[in-house]
């Protein structure tokens, strides 16, 4: 389970959320308490729209947070798309990159490589300003698998180790809610690709379409029944703001799906 740290005054559903390190911190530890292995900070909205943050502005934001945590012995990604950030990200500990643009930036391959950090390679079509205007596929399965399963090559071929490369389909980020929805139907044919998938679908506007619900954060329902459904089709990592209500699910789901894997858990 990977725990959402945005330390944004503008996302989505949390921006604003964090004013200090301090609480961002404690943020951190109280997701890792309820079961995240991962800690995602963030410190630039990539909500429809958003604008661009300088890079020394995000590094700023984020750097605090992530010695912080990393000094209470917590596992920590950052999520940016800026190679200059995450080269320092690496620097003060974290040890994964979170690139939602997929690492179409050479020098990001190159930060990872020179650091043998973990990477996640997700799929937007366009960026944050235009990536909700129109977006089309000939088939969105197969090219979403296509981007993801390339730039893992690019990395494996710059010398990370395949196992410690991640493809995200991009729940939300230059799709309609069509388009998501058969991601997540057909995720077994991007787990074919032998890359591990994690989804990462928490609060996005999608469940918001199928339920009416405008609030974001009383979504955490809906993201724990993707998690479920996510489960079963093969993703095995889960970004979320609401990481128990997610872990609950997935335990449930393990059980049914996978019950070997969740009489280990049991014995954790």
């Amino acid at each position: 389970m990977v725990g959402i740290l945005n330390v944004t005054p503008d996302s989505f559903s949390d921006g604003g959320d964090y004013p200090d390190v301090d609480k961002a911190v404690a943020a951190g530890e109280s997701m890792v308490a309820e079961g995240a292995t991962i800690i995602d900070v963030g410190g630039e909205s990539t909500r429809p729209g958003a604008e661009a943050v300088p890079a020394g502005e995000e590094t700023e934001r984020v750097l605090p947070v992530i010695k912080g945590l990393v000094d209470r012995g917590v596992t920590v990604s950052i999520d940016t798309s800026k190679p200059e950030v995450a080269a320092l990200a690496i620097a003060s500990g974290a040890s994964v990159i979170n690139d939602v643009t997929g690492f179409r930036n050479p020098d990001m391959i190159d930060v990872a490589a020179a650091s043998r950090s973990g990477a996640v390679v997700m799929h937007m079509l366009g960026d944050p300003r235009t990536m909700q205007d129109e977006p089309q596929y000939d088939d969105v399965v197969g090219d979403v698998r296509a981007f993801l399963v390339g730039q893992a090559l690019r990395l494996v071929d710059a010398g990370l180790d395949p196992s410690a490369v991640v493809v995200d389909p991009g729940f939300g980020f230059g799709k309609t809610t069509r388009h998501n929805l058969e991601l997540v139907n057909r995720l077994g044919e991007i787990v074919t690709s032998g890359f591990p998938v994690m989804l990462g679908a928490s609060r996005k506007s999608t469940l918001k379409t199928l339920t009416g619900e405008e609030d974001p954060k009383r979504r955490d329902g809906h993201t724990a029944v993707l998690t479920a459904i996510g489960f079963d089709r093969g993703a095995r990592l889960f970004r979320v703001h609401d990481v128990g209500r997610s872990r609950d699910a997935l335990r449930i789901a393990a059980a049914i799906v996978n019950p070997q894997r969740w009489e280990e858990w049991q014995q954790d």
